[in-house]
């Protein structure tokens, strides 16, 4: 039986059919989330139990890499898949070191994108907008994109959790490669990738229990795979790694032996470097 339906929630949704955003406001804690979505995420813990952890790890990397480019005066970000803002969202992150960065959420769900824009409605220099990642020329255009990025200074590009829904036939590369042109030299490129690399056989199954349930099927990558999608990107240390292991808190790193836990995620930072 569907829930019923919350006066935040779009019409246009399909409460029966699970969304990944949603999942992943489930695994982090949050609220904006169906039946569907709660139990797809149970099944997918039942086979992976760390995957509430894994999501939180993914958001301490995503404000990890924030951290590191506003440090390098980062003041402008495009937060590309960014999912239903909750847990220190980029804006937030950004502005502990550079007060007024501008920043564009872009996703296309539609809940992410109503709470998005509910949460930043009296924020002038943010905005939420609802696009297909796999068209990254219609994000660049985006009137509200235009309106708070220029393309002629750095930005911050970031990709987390996001291309491993893009099939291989829709081309990530291709993705990748026209955000990295559209942007000036010192941009940072920020991804976070899932990975079966190291993984056993029941992680395998989560992955094909979620591709059978989902409209939103997942393409794990390999390790070098990912590394290929930073072309034309000088990648920062540590570079290609498990999502945990870059940077990680040194708070973190005492309570937990990271060098030993083994995610289905790997993530790294890169730079546009200066043309010639």
């Amino acid at each position: 039986m569907s829930d019923s339906r919350p006066e935040w929630a779009p019409a246009s949704i399909n409460l029966d059919q699970p969304s990944s955003a949603r999942v992943w406001d489930y695994f982090l804690g949050g609220s904006h989330n169906f039946e569907v979505d709660r139990r797809v995420a149970e099944q997918a813990i039942s086979f992976k139990p760390d995957m509430p952890d894994l999501a939180r790890q993914v958001r301490m990397f995503l404000q990890g890499a924030v951290r590191t480019a506003a440090a390098a005066g980062i003041d402008q970000y495009l937060d590309i898949g960014a999912g239903v803002p909750t847990m220190g969202p980029v804006h937030e992150t950004a502005r502990e070191t550079v007060p007024g960065a501008r920043v564009v959420y872009v996703d296309h769900d539609p809940v992410a994108v109503a709470h998005g824009r509910a949460l930043l409605a009296a924020d002038p220099d943010a905005a939420f907008i609802q696009a297909d990642a796999r068209s990254p020329r219609a994000i660049l255009d985006h009137p509200e994109v235009r309106a708070l990025i220029d393309f002629d200074r750095p930005v911050a590009v970031l990709l987390c959790s996001l291309l491993h829904f893009v099939s291989d036939a829709d081309d990530p590369a291709a993705l990748v490669a026209t955000l990295r042109d559209a942007v000036a030299p010192g941009s940072f490129l920020v991804v976070q990738h899932a990975s079966h690399d190291g993984q056993a056989g029941e992680i395998i199954e989560m992955l094909q229990m979620w591709n059978t349930k989902s409209p939103e099927p997942m393409y794990w990558r390999t390790r070098e795979e990912i590394e290929n999608l930073f072309a034309g990107f000088t990648i920062l240390e540590p570079g290609v790694v498990q999502v945990q292991q870059w940077r990680p808190d040194p708070e973190e790193s005492r309570r937990t032996d990271l060098d030993h836990v083994r995610y289905a995620s790997y993530a790294a930072v890169g730079t546009k470097p200066a043309a010639g």
